[in-house]
């Protein structure tokens, strides 16, 4: 084995991976068919990649509610679960870790999905962004202000998601609170403007978050629940930052130190947020400190940064997407420092195997 910091073992809970290289979540939309099911396809593409230390499984609604772009798996219904069964099961039959990420894409949706009614979010405000329709993008519409009786209902459909992806075999669940979804909505001054016990302060904003990880918490260990955050996210899916942003996530995670998670999963800025007031910058610089538990970071890492990254101690694992699109083996190519094969963007999010389970693994390139 070789001794770079990506391919050493690590512990997440109870759990221990076989390296550091993490496969992040990704929407790829082949999920074509009416209820919303994981399938062959998803089975053999998910099998060809358990040499990941650890697969985080594409979000995965929580709830019908949820839903917000076309071709996505569920994780709320019986047969939807029978469907990950297969996924699991690859997966640790050729010795991999699978966690599930839990998703509600609040505001992000649109009416199309929701027999014309409109999505719920914490305010009714439009992030004037687009949303992945079955009749192809849409702008999105004003949300409906969830009532605090919604409220408690998302967080019992996330307890309940979670009780299903244990029954579905998974070794864990990630919260996805990143990215201008639901969650993330609820942290942010610019999309949740309530004057109840979810909004205003910091404390508030952050509230429906803690009563999501304390809810799963009833039905599962907490060292298998996972959270993702992206601190710095700004002009993308709707969501701005403002004065209040980082203090807001600053709370947030140093109260995640309360708790005894599997991992943090952070996000490094999706775009160039220099001359952007109040951003940060280099996310894991200002949290690998304030975070005592497992950190993954996530962001345009290269074989190279996650090395390094690992080495000065700045993160415990790294995550990569599309890498692991068209590189079913990147553990191996990492370990052989052997070159990685392109992927073809036009395909993700296309129905069937093209560009999903056709890249093939190095041994089969070479021939």
């Amino acid at each position: 084995m070789s001794k770079q910091p990506l391919l050493q073992k690590l512990k997440i809970g109870e759990i221990e991976l076989n390296n550091r290289v993490v496969m992040a979540p990704m929407t790829r939309s082949r999920a074509a068919n009416p209820d919303k099911v994981p399938f062959d396809i998803h089975v053999e593409y998910y099998r060809q990649r358990a040499s990941a230390g650890l697969i985080i499984a594409e979000g995965s609604q929580i709830s019908t509610k949820a839903v917000g772009y076309i071709n996505t798996p569920g994780i709320y219904s019986k047969v939807q679960v029978e469907g990950w069964k297969a996924v699991t099961k690859a997966v640790h039959e050729e010795g991999g870790k699978i966690f599930l990420q839990l998703w509600h894409v609040g505001r992000m949706s649109h009416p199309d999905f929701h027999n014309g009614e409109l999505p719920h979010a914490p305010s009714a405000i439009n992030p004037y962004s687009k949303s992945f329709t079955p009749s192809g993008f849409k702008e999105t519409v004003t949300p409906k202000e969830m009532s605090l009786d919604e409220i408690k209902q998302t967080i019992l459909d996330y307890k309940n998601a979670a009780k299903n992806a244990m029954e579905a075999g998974f070794d864990g669940v990630e919260i996805h609170s990143s990215n201008g979804y639901l969650l993330h909505q609820f942290f942010s001054r610019t999309s949740n403007i309530r004057m109840d016990e979810y909004g205003g302060s910091k404390e508030n904003r952050a509230k429906i978050l803690f009563e999501v990880i304390d809810a799963i918490k009833e039905v599962m260990p907490e060292e298998k629940i996972g959270l993702r955050l992206n601190p710095s996210l700004h002009n993308i899916f709707g969501m701005t930052l403002d004065e209040e942003t980082i203090p807001t996530f600053d709370y947030i995670i140093e109260k995640l130190n309360d708790y005894n998670l599997a991992y943090l999963h952070l996000s490094e800025p999706f775009n160039d947020v220099s001359d952007v007031p109040h951003a940060v910058e280099k996310i894991a610089h200002r949290y690998r400190p304030m975070y005592k538990g497992v950190l993954i970071i996530n962001a345009n890492f290269d074989q190279e940064k996650g090395n390094q990254y690992i080495l000065e101690g700045l993160a415990d694992a790294v995550a990569y997407g599309k890498l692991f699109i068209s590189n079913p083996d990147l553990v191996e190519r990492f370990e052989q420092d052997a070159p990685l094969a392109e992927w073809d963007d036009a395909t993700f999010y296309t129905p069937g195997e093209k560009g999903y389970t056709d890249y093939p693994k190095l041994k089969k390139a070479k021939a």
